[in-house]
């Protein structure tokens, strides 16, 4: 398969609105895809959308379930059936234990797990259906394992992960393909913020070809960059008190 062009005919996008999923959004209409692009600011995705026939605006809240059933069936109608479906919706807030707030985690699961179950509710009967598809989500490297200062954040991408791991099995079976996507630090919104040092930072155009690409291999795990990636697994097979000599460094 080219670089240049992608498999699928007709793409759903998540969390688009910016970084990974904007970015992505914005290479598979250059390969040729028609990309529906979904996210709570609509001004936003109007304004990616701007000027492309291949990208049309579906404001969505992933936490509405009912909303993210209605939203799939209303692009298929229109758009016809979806190949590829993009789950990057995500939430982030970084802190203590000391500072632990139930609404932040709240609002992790509800945006992180949640809203991609809602939208996966949305898409696999179709593809069940006709036996055939794609089905993706963002999780990230820090799912790998606990790491201090993302309680919430940490919790809500290792679910995603197990999630992956428990319906590939199922879904193979039923010809539907499934992939997780495991990044490390993205020069995004998210991550300006952070206040620690982020290795091997990639940018969000990189990043984004990086997951395309995967994802047309179709492989389960798209993970990068590779050397956060290697360190990070071989950190979690460590035992626990090595793991937690290490870690508590972070801290």
């Amino acid at each position: 398969m080219s670089s240049q062009s992608a498999p699928w005919r007709t793409v759903w996008i998540s969390g688009a609105s910016s970084g990974l999923g904007e970015h992505v959004a914005r290479l598979l209409a250059q390969q040729g895809c028609h990309v529906a692009i979904s996210a709570r600011s609509e001004d936003k995705l109007n304004a990616i959308a701007a000027g492309n026939n291949n990208i049309s605006v579906w404001p969505l809240d992933v936490t509405d379930a009912a909303a993210c059933k209605e939203t799939a069936h209303a692009i298929e109608a229109a758009h016809g059936t979806i190949d590829l479906a993009l789950f990057s919706a995500g939430a982030w807030f970084q802190s203590s234990v000391e500072e632990l707030r139930v609404e932040n985690y709240q609002k992790t699961f509800d945006v992180n797990v949640m809203g991609v179950v809602h939208c996966v509710d949305g898409v696999l009967p179709q593809m069940l259906a006709r036996g055939g598809g794609h089905i993706a989500w963002v999780s990230s490297v820090a799912g790998y394992g606990g790491l201090p200062l993302s309680g919430s954040y940490s919790a809500s991408k290792s679910a995603l992960i197990c999630l992956a791991e428990t319906m590939k099995p199922e879904l193979d079976a039923k010809g539907v393909t499934l992939s997780v996507v495991n990044p490390g630090f993205v020069k995004t919104d998210m991550t300006a913020s952070n206040k620690f040092p982020m290795p091997f930072l990639m940018e969000v155009e990189d990043a984004a070809h990086k997951m395309v690409e995967g994802l047309k291999r179709k492989k389960f795990e798209v993970a990068f960059p590779w050397q956060l990636v290697t360190i990070l697994k071989v950190l979690n097979l460590l035992p626990y008190w090595l793991y937690f000599a290490i870690t508590k460094r972070m801290v």
